[in-house]
């Protein structure tokens, strides 16, 4: 049973959030609820009550809010809340859980009314429909999903004062958190047991893990190597940025440079390094990392890191509460002076990972180190890692970029061989994944060693994270664009789009354009927009059923009255990767061209567009390697050659329907349109491009039965579908 509350007409949501007014989408539910409320609620008097209901709610929803959660709803004495749902930063999960340990802590310091309030709080990760105009505070039933019902049962099985989560939730949040297995429970509802773990506390450093060769980097490495040792060696202190979007690989460059880097002229190089984690408890406690680190041989810190000291103390303290905001405001100085006398004593390297997670203070502690240590022409280098956006925090003659671009197709292929390898799946798997890779280690890593096919859009939850969180940085308007030609199919022309979305002509074109320039989408060969592969899959899934059937509705009235106009060629061409698209409008500088000019359109001069059933959801198919399920279709009005149909070469002939004793089936392959038989293996040898599709209750008929054959220009209007 599905825990939700009405909500208002659709046509309100329709009207509060224009274009797409809601989404599947992949969010984290938290479910708060006191324990032993029941006996509380006996002996309180309602006065009483009332303010200590005041005092944990407000308690609650402040914490909530500090995370970013959404509060769904308040049933009674629980409070459900959901992360990712107006946007996701790909940290949707661990902003849940630090939430639940947040909410355990504060109410221990707090007890409203002198009463130790224990709390059990349950965490759950899956696919919901939201409605977008809903998904604010008190936004009641935004959310429709049976993880809603998991997070609700994980609260009844979690301990007093205890967060747990689901298998999905404990994925996303390994590494980041501390957690340990309790027994597999049977959840009420649930056909199968649930295997259920406890979140004890944040995790510390994240353990360095790889799993693959350094691929494709050789380039970057040499660069960052030598700016380093030019750095120490001529005691010109250097910073030096890896930088690139997540899961392209920079940690992992990271780390090979500062094993690269381990002496310089016979002398043993001192590397101190840090992790930024997402949402860091103090502003400044990864600097304690830096001052602990032994990745030589231990060597104590001089000067001011001796307790004795100038500044000893204040030092002491803060490695012994790092979290401190005082006492890291204190330390500042002292940890300076540490690390530069680390640096006169032999060449440093200080390497900070994930610095664009890093507060502001982190930062210019860095900026001030770097700066001092140039002042007094010590051997130290700055290297760290962040996202393409991130500013230096240096001008130009401090710092060296080092971009990570998207790795080759023979880089990838050949990481994507040696991950299948290791996870004992076939290697002939990476000519699949090739595409959906799009050169990002991370997500090459995520397909080579999961098997998604129980996933939402078929992608895997790590994959799926990076891109929800690049959909997110878009907004509303940017976001609809790229679902609509998502959800088409194959290159796309901005009519198409325009009329998908009911926009007036050219306003979808300098959307297209940005959404280019993010790298998102890219030019087809033969015109229009086509999205990239992975982002397709993922966009094409967040559009429900009512709102991909508004995209065929306005579709099909833009087709009948002629107002789409100029498609771009891949909308008109079944390609050898199988895309199809419907039939549209001839346009009216191509119709009036004559016969020439309409065989440059791809159909015949005059001709009427095939109309596009209902229920194929306006011929949305994939494009190679998307995965986005085609719909079911009639061919009988989406063949516009073939048997039962006339074939003049003009004059204005309609597409006859096909009769549905007629045999056979439909195949396509690039600049050719045929009705054939089934495909036979010569057929395939000789044209690796056909794609065959039976057509309901035909019986097949022998190969070269009455077959006719046309061979069209490059180009020509074809259709079909991908077997």
């Amino acid at each position: 049973m599905l825990i939700t509350t009405p909500v208002g007409s659709r046509e309100a949501v329709v009207a509060a959030c224009p274009p797409v007014p809601e989404e599947r989408r992949t969010v984290t539910v938290l479910f708060v609820d006191i324990v032993g409320s029941t006996r509380l609620v006996e002996r309180l008097d309602p006065e009483d009550l009332r303010a200590l209901q005041r005092a944990y709610f407000g308690t609650v929803a402040s914490v909530l809010r500090r995370w970013r959660g959404v509060v769904e709803k308040y049933v009674g004495d629980a409070v459900m809340a959901l992360f990712g749902a107006s946007a996701s930063d790909g940290f949707d999960a661990y902003r849940a859980v630090r939430a639940g340990l947040d909410i355990q802590a504060a109410l221990d310091r707090r007890r409203p009314g002198g009463v130790r309030l224990r709390v059990r709080v349950g965490v759950a990760t899956g696919e919901v429909l939201l409605d977008l105009a809903g998904a604010r505070d008190g936004g009641h039933g935004a959310a429709s999903g049976a993880v809603i019902t998991t997070a609700a049962r994980l609260q009844e099985h979690a301990p007093p004062g205890g967060v747990v989560v689901c298998p999905v939730t404990r994925d996303a949040v390994a590494g980041l958190v501390e957690q340990r297995p309790l027994a597999t429970m049977t959840l009420a509802g649930k056909s199968l047991p649930l295997d259920v773990w406890r979140v004890t506390g944040t995790a510390g450093r994240r353990p360095a893990r790889h799993r693959a060769p350094l691929v494709g980097r050789r380039r970057e490495l040499a660069t960052a190597a030598e700016e380093v040792t030019a750095a120490l060696r001529q005691r010109r202190p250097r910073w030096i940025s890896l930088v690139g979007p997540p899961g392209s690989g920079r940690s992992r460059l990271l780390h090979e440079v500062i094993r690269a880097v381990s002496q310089v002229d016979g002398v043993p190089v001192l590397r101190r390094v840090a992790y930024c984690p997402p949402y860091p408890a103090g502003e400044l406690a990864p600097l304690a990392d830096l001052l602990r680190t032994r990745a030589e041989a231990p060597r104590p810190l001089p000067g001011a890191a001796v307790t004795d000291g100038p500044g000893g103390g204040a030092l002491a303290a803060f490695l012994a509460a790092p979290h401190d905001e005082t006492a890291a405001a204190r330390a500042v100085v002292a940890c300076r002076e540490a690390l530069l006398g680390l640096a006169a004593e032999a060449p440093v390297v200080v390497a900070v990972d994930d610095l664009d997670r890093a507060a502001p203070a982190l930062r210019r502690f860095l900026r001030q180190l770097h700066v001092a240590a140039g002042d007094r022409g010590l051997p130290l280098a700055v290297v760290t890692t962040c996202g393409s956006g991130s500013a230096d925090p240096l001008p130009a003659p401090g710092t060296r970029r080092i971009p990570l671009r998207p790795l080759g197709p023979l880089e990838t292929g050949r990481l994507l061989r040696h991950l299948l390898g290791h996870a004992g799946r076939p290697a002939a798997l990476a000519a699949r994944l090739l595409p959906l890779a799009g050169g990002n280690p991370a997500v090459a890593t995520a397909y080579a060693l999961t098997d998604p096919a129980d996933e939402p859009a078929g992608v895997p939850s790590a994959a799926r994270r990076l891109v929800d969180a690049r959909l997110d940085r878009l907004d509303g308007t940017h976001r609809a664009v790229l679902m609509a030609a998502a959800a088409r199919g194959g290159p796309v022309a901005a009519a198409t789009v325009e009329a998908m979305l009911g926009w007036p002509a050219g306003r979808a074109t300098p959307v297209l354009r940005a959404l280019a320039a993010a790298g998102l989408l890219r030019p087809a060969a033969t015109g229009g927009w086509t999205v990239e592969p992975l982002v397709a899959r993922v966009a094409a899934h967040r559009l429900s059923r009512a709102v991909r059937a508004d995209f065929a509705r306005r579709l099909r009235a833009a087709s009948g009255v002629g107002d789409i106009g100029a498609m771009a060629d891949g909308e008109r061409v079944a390609t050898r990767a199988g895309v199809r698209t419907a039939g549209a409008a001839v346009p009216p500088d191509v119709a009036g061209g004559g016969r020439a000019a309409a065989r440059t359109a791809g159909v015949g001069a005059g001709r009427h567009p095939a109309r596009v059933p209902e229920d194929t959801a306006a011929g949305f198919a994939p494009e190679a390697g998307t995965g986005v399920p085609a719909r079911d279709t009639d061919e009988r009005e989406l063949c516009p050659l073939g048997a039962g149909r006339s074939r003049r070469s003009g004059g204005g002939a309609r597409p006859a329907p096909v009769p549905p004793d007629r045999g056979g089936a439909l195949r396509a392959v690039p600049g050719r349109s045929s009705w054939a038989g089934p495909a036979t293996a010569g057929d395939r040898a000789a044209w690796p491009g056909w794609r065959t599709v039976p057509l309901p209750g035909a019986a097949a008929r022998p190969e070269g039965a009455g077959r006719a054959r046309r061979r069209a220009e490059p180009g020509g209007y074809a259709t079909g579908l991908a077997a």
